[in-house]
């Protein structure tokens, strides 16, 4: 899930209700740790890829390297 998908789920169900803040505040975690844990778990599997695979999506092994490389929270 990106960042702005989690985004936008946060903000329909906090304008359709009247949550209180803190509330609010944590369903954005939850979706915000959501993304991260998906995040690091792609990358992950993307680091496990061999080059007949990577070849079979169009990535080079230094794509590879750098995407799996990034911490879980950048995009």
């Amino acid at each position: 899930m990106t960042w702005q998908v989690a985004e936008t789920r946060t903000t329909q169900i906090t304008s359709q209700t009247s949550l209180p803040m803190v509330s609010r505040m944590l369903i954005a975690l939850g979706y915000a740790l959501a993304g991260w844990r998906n995040r690091r778990r792609t990358r992950r599997a993307l680091s496990l890829l061999d080059t007949r695979l990577l070849q079979d999506i169009g990535l080079s092994e230094a794509s590879r390297d750098a995407e799996a490389a990034k911490p879980f929270w950048l995009p």
